[in-house]
């Protein structure tokens, strides 16, 4: 318990190192300017502390270098500091000879310790070949001062070892920095492409929704607005000699009407979002089925459509399959009401197979022209669509020579196991 508590008073600090943290980075993103004026200027004031203060005589070889080459040589290793991140090595290579005449010298100032900083952005910021000939550079002046001050062998060694064992941390805490680096950017690329992807998949499902619901409106508007407008021309010639056919008529038109608009309020209700406990519309009012195909027949016949339909097999599909096949019958019928002419007749041909197969022709003997099978993609090829859902294919066109009309022909296979 205790050490859990200990973690949770900890967390708090965590989170303000992490802001202070950010904060910083984001201060050198937006000014790196001023961050690397503050960072020369620091290493170069600890230098010149070095350099006045006489610090450096107690790791030199020879206290008898002069004062302004001590000087210049303590701004040769701290100026190109500033220059580090954007030409790394450039910088390296200014520093070197600074370096190659601190050993020479004797003097052994510990600003060329800075080469370090160096080789860090080096490791940071090109390509890790570059490590190969920068490494040696570095190394360099431990040679020379091994040779130049004779040294012994034992104490040689030990500075090449530490020379190169710091140049490694170097290399290896500039390495993992650039990959932690990579690897943020790998992630936040990725999530930005997720969100990219999102919002197109968004965008197909929302054009898709429309698609839908413009079939949907399709088949019912036009199906609906034809059977009135065949009730209503109906009604019309019967007023003067039968007004009890015109009343049955407007009875017609009345029912038909309260069909459509409420299949069309439980299509707009699916748009809708439902308030907290309100019960879904969609399922008080389901979408019509093959067991609706009565009433949509009739509908016709009142319209003055005369319909033949004929069953074979039952009709045991599921939901989406009895509503494609519904919509093509519907769609069919609606087609002849409005282009086959006085006089046609329609029959229905339906066919069920196993395995969720069905096959069914629609035939009129009408005017065999239909001037919209193109259309705005809202009729037929709009049922092409419904069926192509399904794997299924749907022919449409005139009924072969000497027969006279229109046929519409679809097949839906046996569905696929899941």
């Amino acid at each position: 318990m205790e050490h859990l508590s200990e973690e949770k008073a900890a967390d708090p600090l965590t989170e303000h190192a992490q802001r202070l943290v950010r904060r910083v980075r984001a201060f050198d993103r937006r000014r790196p300017l001023v961050w690397d004026l503050l960072l020369t200027g620091f290493w170069m004031t600890a230098a010149l502390i070095d350099y006045s203060g006489g610090g450096w005589r107690s790791i030199a070889h020879n206290l008898d270098v002069p004062g302004p080459l001590l000087l210049a040589m303590s701004l040769g290793f701290t100026i190109p500091l500033l220059w580090r991140r954007k030409h790394p090595a450039a910088v390296l290579l200014a520093m070197v000879p600074v370096a190659l005449v601190n050993a020479w010298t004797g003097a052994v100032l510990q600003a060329a310790m800075l080469q370090l900083l160096v080789v860090f952005h080096i490791a940071l910021r090109l390509p890790l070949r570059a490590l190969c000939w920068a490494t040696p550079l570095v190394l360099a002046q431990v040679l020379v001062t091994g040779l130049r001050h004779g040294e012994g062998s034992a104490s040689w060694n030990q500075q090449f070892g530490s020379q190169l064992l710091s140049l490694g941390v170097a290399a290896l805490i500039g390495v993992t920095v650039r990959t932690r680096r990579n690897y943020t950017a790998a992630l936040e690329d990725r999530a930005r492409r997720l969100e990219t992807e999102r919002d197109q998949q968004a965008r197909i499902a929302a054009a898709a929704e429309r698609a839908r619901i413009a079939r949907e409106m399709h088949d019912i508007i036009g199906h609906n607005l034809s059977v009135i407008t065949g009730l209503a021309d109906g009604g019309r010639y019967a007023a003067a000699k039968s007004p009890e056919r015109a009343a049955q008529a407007l009875d017609a038109i009345g029912s038909t009407s309260r069909q459509a608009l409420g299949e069309l309020r439980r299509l707009l209700d699916v748009l809708r979002e439902d308030a907290p406990g309100r019960p879904h519309s969609a399922e008080l009012a389901p979408q019509p089925s093959l067991t609706d195909l009565a009433p949509l027949v009739d509908g016709v016949r009142r319209a003055g459509l005369p319909v033949r339909t004929t069953v074979h097999g039952r009709p045991d599909l599921p939901a989406g399959r009895q509503l494609a096949v519904y919509r093509v019958i519907q769609e069919a019928l609606t087609n002849t009401l409005k282009h086959a002419g006085p006089d046609a007749t329609a029959d229905i041909q339906l066919r069920y197979g196993e395995g969720g197969s069905v096959t069914l022709t629609v035939t009129d003997t009408g005017r065999a022209v239909r001037s919209d099978t193109s259309g705005d993609g809202r009729g037929l090829p709009g049922m092409r669509e419904r069926t192509a859902l399904y794997g299924g294919t749907l022919e449409a066109g005139p009924r072969p020579h000497p027969e006279r009309g229109w046929r519409v022909h679809l097949h839906l296979p046996e569905e696929t196991p899941q």
